[in-house]
């Protein structure tokens, strides 16, 4: 089976200097590789293009067949990499924490251990007659999460 430490270093090799960075490389069985790249600007399918053809360049075919895909993560794919938080803070998010509960609400900072996040909810304060909207922040350790992704909504 090839190498996934290969795989990162060979992906970060090509990457540097450039403003993409690797999200995630998977070696499945029989070879399969899928390696995704991110950018906080969108990526340029030229990009991958170039990314895979130098990989390929340094694999050799005749000793260890392989199938290599090589793209960029799509729009609602869960985060990966503390990067990827970075980029969409201040946007809409939402998580599914690993008690099955999903939650939505605003992505306010992102670290190295945690993120936050800011949610709105309407609770009847003491003495009031209508319900009142407060903003609530929640935090979260990222192995608290089974998943964080973007939330696109049609308004």
């Amino acid at each position: 089976m090839i190498d996934k430490g290969l795989l990162i270093t060979l992906t970060e090799e090509f990457l540097s200097g450039s403003d993409n960075y690797l999200a995630e490389v998977k070696v499945n069985p029989g070879n399969v590789i899928s390696i995704e790249i991110d950018n906080d600007n969108g990526v340029d399918i030229n990009d991958c293009v170039e990314l895979s053809r130098y990989i390929e360049s340094k694999l050799n075919r005749e000793e260890e067949d392989f199938e290599l895909t090589v793209g960029s993560v799509g729009l609602t794919s869960p985060f990966k990499s503390l990067r990827q938080y970075k980029k969409y803070i201040g946007s809409e998010i939402e998580v599914l924490t690993r008690k099955g509960q999903k939650i939505f609400g605003v992505l306010k900072s992102a670290s190295e251990n945690e993120f936050t996040i800011s949610i709105s909810k309407k609770e009847r304060l003491e003495g009031a007659k209508r319900k009142t909207e407060i903003n609530e922040d929640l935090h979260f350790k990222y192995d608290e999460v089974k998943y964080t992704k973007y939330l696109i909504r049609f308004k």
